[in-house]
């Protein structure tokens, strides 16, 4: 049986940072809960859902809220909802289930399922991260995000079904606003074979081995880049200075936009957009890519992928552009999380074909 181990953890962390596009927090404290979780209870087996019981129970965790608030877990969260999401279903979990690949999303449900004695499931509902808690492949195929559980490091906590997937990211958003920006969550609980039929497979294991491409980079392995770019199928669409950065945090988001000046060409300026993930880049005003898919910046220098926080003036980064999971590319994808979804008035075109 594969397993996460200690070894795994820089690659792991690494990964999650370019498939959280900026978004899902930054790693560094996911890390260091990961690392107690495998020290005190050993390596966490990763399954396939394929391979579980087919009506079995997966219990989803993530965090929620604002990256760029410096808030910390205090430990029991998780097991608050997850306990509160069992015993409203009168079912016990089998396995817990990453809801995003992105930033310490990915780590943070691997600790959890240390603490619990629990596998992890090797799969999640986006393959990326998205700011919208409706914004899932599992709403793609209608499967309902209720019921939730929330819950803060306070101990504050709320359970609440909703009417559908967009309600579902109203009330989480307007609690946690009220929970300091944010909270612990439980949400689209599935069977294993919901999972199979609607999730994205593989998830963790893609993650880590993005992670280890991205450690090649930074250990200046030859052709690192160019492996690192096959493999994802990405491609560099801008090299620059970070020469303007606005960043803020307002009703439940990390919002900004941030400049980047050609290093060879300053005469040319790359806008990227934000709401907690890189949501859309433009150049002379023109879109040269959007979500879905996916737009990462790393520091040229030091090959670090960086988090929406992690951003500051005088960085030369290069902007890497890759193509989301292929369900968020059907019409019916890109309405549910495409650049008029976060209201830009652009249509997508996949970044292979823009010009």
């Amino acid at each position: 049986m594969r397993a996460i181990t200690l070894g795994d953890l820089e690659d792991l962390a690494l990964g999650a940072v370019v498939l959280g596009t900026g978004g899902g927090g930054d790693p560094y404290l996911a890390k260091v809960m990961l690392a107690q979780a495998l020290e005190r209870h050993g390596p966490v087996p990763l399954v396939d859902a394929a391979d579980l019981d087919p009506e079995g129970l997966l219990l989803p965790v993530a965090m929620v809220g604002a990256p760029t608030v410096e808030k910390f877990p205090n430990g029991g969260e998780a097991s608050r909802v997850l306990g509160a999401l069992e015993a409203h279903l009168g079912r016990r979990g089998i396995a817990v289930l990453p809801i995003e690949i992105g930033g310490m999303n990915t780590l943070f449900p691997v600790a959890v399922a240390a603490e619990l004695g629990l596998p992890c499931v090797d799969a999640d509902a986006m393959r990326r991260a998205f700011p919208q808690i409706e914004m899932t492949l599992l709403t793609l195929a209608g499967i309902s995000a209720s019921p939730i559980t929330l819950c803060d490091a306070k101990g504050n906590y709320v359970l609440f079904d909703a009417v559908d997937n967009v309600m579902c990211e109203r009330l989480v958003r307007a609690c946690t606003t009220e929970m300091g920006m944010t909270a612990v969550m439980s949400a689209y609980p599935i069977t294993a074979r919901q999972c199979v039929e609607s999730a994205v497979t593989g998830s963790l294991t893609y993650c880590l081995e993005i992670g280890r491409r991205i450690r090649a980079i930074q250990e200046g392995r030859a052709g690192a880049y160019e492996a690192f770019l096959s493999y994802c199928d990405a491609r560099i669409l801008f090299t620059g200075k970070v020469v303007d950065l606005d960043r803020r945090t307002t009703a439940g988001w990390a919002r900004g936009t941030v400049s980047l000046e050609h290093l060879d060409e300053p005469a040319r300026v790359m806008r990227v957009e934000i709401q907690n993930e890189n949501l859309a880049a433009f150049e002379d005003g023109e879109a040269k890519a959007t979500v879905p898919d996916l737009l990462t910046f790393l520091d040229i220098e030091t090959g670090v992928p960086m988090t929406t926080e992690g951003l500051a003036y005088g960085q030369r980064l290069h902007l890497v552009a890759m193509p989301a999971h292929e369900r968020w590319r059907t019409e019916e994808g890109v309405a549910l999380a495409g650049p008029r979804a976060f209201g830009y008035d652009v249509d997508y075109v996949p970044f292979e074909v823009a010009r």
